[in-house]
């Protein structure tokens, strides 16, 4: 089994902002294993937040190519457990090439990710499209430039219910509200109040990640449900959630991939609380891994290649929220 590593700057439609930062181009790594006719693809994308870089996740994956490339008789499940020891340092990297593994093998047994997992995919959630932070006038425009069912309004500013009240009145669309870490608790109480009567259906992450005792108190008070971001990036996070969020937003980046995001995931609903999947302005590769875990979401946030100014690979496309596969197996990924 072949390792060949890609890097690429993708750059975005417009200047994507949140609470802590501002971008117009996302650098990504993308991992293909190649094993004689098939090819498999996987990616993540960098984050200074989380101190990565496509430098250290190239870096990391060229060092273990001795193992990767003798190692493709074993599931995922057995390959996501031999390869965590060696890049538990840098989840990201782990990602792309766990993507890129669940990929290659189930397009070596003929069928669909979601095939191959038996899941039902008829009745999948509706992903949002997501509204950085910029003026009100321009997150406006945003929005009526891509009518959509669902929007994620990034905030974090001195002017939140007053943006979402503007953008409340272009649209009947369901809101939700995405914080990054920008709030205190009394604020989080406060816009609960005015946001719930705005049509908003959740909160994601308006406090620091670790503040333990504030999710508790935001948890009892907010008027709204609250959904762990930041604070759920492990799979050892998911029982720290429980009690402190309503639900958690698992990001494949920080989990490590699709085989660690399944268990989260699961023992989430164990826990009865919701689940969302979320992205990281990733191209259709990562996109499209993403599309075969939504049987298993109450929400879901993957429109990344939507923000896009150029695309790199096809795969799923998505119209007006609803997800559409590929016809091609694994993820149905094939890069442009």
């Amino acid at each position: 089994m072949e390792v060949i590593l890609r890097s690429f700057n993708l750059k975005l439609k417009h200047t994507f902002s949140i609470s802590r930062e501002s971008y117009n181009v996302q650098p990504t790594l993308i991992v293909e294993l190649k094993e004689g006719d098939f090819s498999g693809f996987g990616e993540a994308t960098s984050n200074p937040y989380y101190h990565i870089t496509v430098e250290n996740m190239m870096e990391a994956l060229t060092a273990l190519k001795p193992i990767i490339e003798t190692t493709n008789t074993i599931t995922p499940e057995e390959f996501w457990k031999l390869m965590y020891p060696h890049l538990k340092q840098n989840m990201f990297a782990l990602c792309a090439l766990d993507l890129a593994y669940n990929d290659l093998y189930a397009r070596k047994q003929g069928k669909k990710l979601y095939e191959l997992w038996n899941y039902n995919v008829s009745n999948n959630p509706l992903t949002d499209y997501t509204i950085g932070i910029d003026t009100i006038d321009k997150m406006v425009s945003k929005m009526k430039e891509v009518p959509w069912p669902i929007y994620k309004i990034k905030l974090g500013t001195k002017e939140d219910i007053k943006i979402v009240t503007e953008l409340r009145k272009h649209t009947n669309a369901i809101f939700r509200i995405d914080a990054n870490c920008g709030w205190t608790v009394d604020e989080t109480i406060k816009n609960s109040i005015a946001l719930k009567q705005l049509g908003v259906e959740f909160l994601e992450q308006p406090l620091k990640a670790d503040d333990w005792d504030a999710h508790k108190e935001v948890y009892q008070k907010s008027l709204l449900p609250v959904i762990a971001d930041e604070s759920c990036q492990v799979e050892a996070d998911v029982a720290k959630c429980y009690n402190h969020f309503h639900g958690i937003n698992v990001k494949l980046v920080k989990c490590g991939g699709l085989t660690s995001a399944k268990r989260m995931l699961l023992h989430a609903k164990e826990l009865q609380m919701k689940t969302m999947v979320g992205c990281m302005t990733e191209s259709s590769v990562g996109i499209s891994a993403i599309a075969h875990l939504l049987p298993l979401l109450d929400y879901v946030d993957m429109d990344g290649a939507l923000l896009l100014d150029k695309d790199i690979a096809t795969g799923v496309t998505i119209k007006n929220g609803v997800t559409y596969y590929s016809n091609l197996n694994g993820t149905g990924v094939a890069l442009i």
